[in-house]
């Protein structure tokens, strides 16, 4: 294993999407066409209903782990604000599309979007719904940070329609929290997991990481414990994607060697996995654990895994429309971010605009490669037969599988490949076989967090 570990450590994406955002063809998108891919996606069956990723992109603190894009603020009068160029954008949405959109799924993301009051989260929801139709079968859901979250947000939110939470634990070892700038204890995660079980929620999780700076192998058995003394539903475990050259990333407050090695990781994430398996939880795509009676294992099981820009989800919309600075929406026949600064996003939103500032329309071959790579990613296996005679260069996928099945990682069968389960921890170097624009053009900067 300490040889699979050292060949196949290298930088890869995570694949949310398929093309990778750095492998995106800018050069042929432009606003018309991203707005006639949403029109198309919702025409193809109304019915189906959308979803619609919400980025809050306020932080009061910088947490040193992490990637995503935030403005670091203790100023509130913000909040009220962006909500209303937010939906003034869900507006802008709704009349290209001429119709109430059904909507099954909203996720609250950030940043931090317990920075905004439970007030405040309610206008927000309440607006978004009130241009659209709630599905009788919606999964709504928002990430919560521990130490800001009131019973008051878990209520509001709860009386909107949210049925799902996940707290970011990442680690308990304070020297830990100290390095990440991310200071909670154990008690602020018990107090709001159990307020949200109290109040009804019925998806709790909890996000842990691997891989941070001073962490050890004791540190993963004693987070992992804890966790299962509070038995949340779902559990993200995943790996720490260190990216300190990233713009704006503030992942420079510790040393390269104060990250545990590869292998060290590889034998947390073992013992992690281990632990909880034996407690109960079921493996569920790549890095996520679940609880049989949660519906994120029930998806799997059926065949109805999803993985977007929201992570894995169970439930499957062509349409996730992204709104906020530096949201990602996703038409099935493309994908669009929006602007990242506020002040340009707020100028275009009140300008009448969809604040897009980038994107990638798919050819054919890129929806068949997108969907191998989401069958390997949500259901550990993908079959032939989806068109692969128009996927220029197919045998270079076949090539590169090859060398994976030398090394036991995956079983290539006449009717497709199956993960082993020796390969699972490898999903996304499996993944990275069937990338052709990677292997194309291979970055001559680094691009992504390592694999392992």
């Amino acid at each position: 294993m300490c040889q699979l570990v050292q060949k196949y450590n290298v930088p890869g994406p995570r694949y949310t999407s398929y093309p990778t955002v750095p492998y995106w063809d800018l050069d042929s998108f432009s606003g018309k066409l991203w707005k006639d891919t949403v029109v198309k996606a919702y025409n193809d069956n109304p019915e189906d209903g959308i979803s619609i990723y919400i980025h809050l992109p306020f932080c009061e603190s910088m947490c040193t782990f992490c990637g995503c894009h935030k403005r670091i603020t203790k100023r509130h009068e913000v909040e009220l604000p962006y909500i209303n160029t937010v939906l003034k954008e869900w507006q802008l949405y709704c009349n290209l599309l001429g119709a109430k959109p059904k909507i099954k799924e909203i996720h609250l993301g950030g940043g931090t979007p317990t920075f905004f009051s439970p007030k405040h989260l309610k206008i927000l929801v309440e607006g978004i719904l009130r241009l659209g139709k709630k599905a009788s079968d919606s999964q709504f859901s928002f990430e919560g940070h521990p130490n800001n979250t009131s019973k008051a947000h878990l209520q509001a939110l709860f009386d909107v329609g949210f049925r799902r939470v996940c707290f970011g634990v990442q680690d308990y070892n304070h020297k830990v929290q100290k390095a990440i700038n991310r200071i909670q204890p154990f008690e602020n995660v018990k107090k709001v997991t159990e307020w949200a079980r109290e109040i009804g929620y019925t998806s709790i999780g909890h996000d842990i990481i691997y891989g941070l700076p001073f962490q050890d192998f004791k540190d993963v058995e004693t987070t992992i414990a804890k966790t299962n003394a509070l038995k949340p539903d779902r559990i993200a475990f995943y790996s720490y994607a260190h990216v300190p050259w990233l713009k704006g990333n503030g992942q420079r407050g510790y040393k390269e060697n104060d990250l545990p090695t590869s292998l060290e990781k590889k034998e947390q994430y073992e013992l992690g996995k281990k632990m909880l398996t034996d407690f109960g939880y079921k493996d569920v795509g790549m890095d996520h654990f679940a609880l049989e009676t949660d519906s994120l294992h029930e998806a799997m099981v059926k065949g109805n895994l999803h993985r977007n820009f929201m992570g894995y989800t169970s439930s499957k919309t062509k349409l996730m429309i992204g709104l906020g600075a530096s949201s990602i929406g996703d038409s099935w026949y493309g994908f669009a971010q929006n602007v990242k600064s506020l002040e340009e996003y707020e100028h275009l939103v009140s300008c009448g605009v969809i604040p897009i500032y980038r994107g990638h329309i798919l050819t054919k071959e890129d929806q068949l490669i997108r969907k191998h790579i989401l069958n390997i990613m949500c259901q550990f296996e993908t079959n032939w037969g989806l068109g692969e005679a128009q996927i220029r260069d197919f045998q270079k996928i076949i090539d590169n599988l090859s060398e994976l099945e030398s090394d036991g990682l995956v079983k290539i069968e006449s009717e497709g490949i199956k993960v082993t389960k020796k390969g699972r921890p490898f999903v996304r170097n499996i993944s990275m076989a069937f990338d052709l624009k990677l292997h194309r053009k291979k970055p001559e900067t680094r691009l992504f967090s390592m694999t392992v």
